[in-house]
């Protein structure tokens, strides 16, 4: 992998995952969200990964509309590397998905390198109580969903978002996504430096064992030498411990209450800011330093943050 003295800490300051029931810390609002995503830049995040909720009852929302007022907000009193994601929520379309990265332009938009199953489904034996409907029932049916993430569906992304100079943050659950990318790779399609975030420990990708993370490793290693920046994303419990062997091993750490709602066992964590400063820490007691937005920038070869359209 490429390496550099520079350590980038993304924040994934919300996302589709988690619930409004589960945590009273998850930003909702956009108010709420440009808060988040300031304080977690604010605390060390070089990069924020973000989603937008309904402001209502915090179910996903992927119009651009939902975005623009924290995108705005983020841009006016900060210099932080805005990623957008192309995720969404596992029942959204894929035209539906690319709808904000294509509007807005984002240096970096996040991109799912494979169909896989995608179970929440077990959170219904933590949370049992739910102030929205939808809640209980988009857990419910993580039963039966596959997140569709097809070969037509990846390089619809790819060739959209490319052509406005947004580079991805590739998003790999499992080995099978890191052959996945390393077709497009081959093909010509995409360029590196890749920035490959390897997820684990969501039910239906790769678990959070310390051998999982080495074998990743290992595997984009071999497929990409030292053509890729390496991140990783433990969800849960696994997300400290994770994050430290990728410090550990010279690769980057995302972190936030879109991944995990907890700063250690038993405690649940008041903020996204909170999580980065636990991350830092890490960075820093191995005698590493934090990437500054610009550094991260460099790192990842981004187009900059004056060339976004927010």
């Amino acid at each position: 992998m490429k390496t550099s003295d520079r350590t980038i800490i993304t924040c994934a300051v919300t996302g589709a995952i988690h619930t409004p029931s589960m945590s009273p810390h998850l930003p909702v609002t956009a108010q709420e969200i440009a808060d988040a995503a300031l304080g977690a830049a604010e605390a060390g995040a070089s990069v924020v990964h973000l989603h937008a909720r309904n402001p209502q009852d915090g179910r996903p929302d992927q119009t651009p509309e939902a975005f623009e007022p924290f995108l705005r907000l983020i841009r006016q009193q900060s210099d932080v590397v805005v990623n957008l994601t192309t995720g969404g929520a596992p029942w959204m379309t894929i035209e539906e998905r690319l709808k904000p990265a294509a509007t807005w332009k984002p240096e970096v938009a996040s991109l799912n390198m494979g169909s896989m199953n995608f179970g929440l489904f077990p959170m219904l034996k933590r949370y049992t109580e739910f102030r929205h409907e939808w809640e209980r029932e988009a857990l419910e049916a993580s039963r039966d969903l596959v997140f569709r993430n097809s070969y037509a569906d990846i390089e619809l992304a790819l060739t959209t978002l490319t052509a406005s100079g947004t580079r991805f943050e590739f998003e790999c659950y499992d080995t099978s996504h890191l052959y996945n990318l390393h077709y497009f790779y081959r093909e010509g399609v995409v360029k590196g430096p890749l920035f490959i975030q390897t997820v684990f420990g969501l039910m239906g990708g790769i678990g959070s064992h310390e051998e999982d993370v080495m074998h990743m490793k290992r595997t984009a290693d071999r497929l990409f030498g030292d053509d890729y920046v390496w991140s990783v994303l433990g969800a849960g419990a696994a997300q400290l411990r994770i994050a430290a062997m990728s410090a550990a091993m010279g690769g980057n750490i995302r972190v936030g209450l879109e991944d995990s709602l907890w700063i250690g066992k038993g405690r649940p964590a008041t903020s996204n800011a909170q999580q980065v400063t636990a991350a830092r820490q890490i960075i820093e007691g191995l005698g590493k330093s934090v990437a500054s937005p610009d550094e991260a920038r460099e790192i990842l070869a981004l187009k900059g943050g004056d060339a976004v359209a927010f």
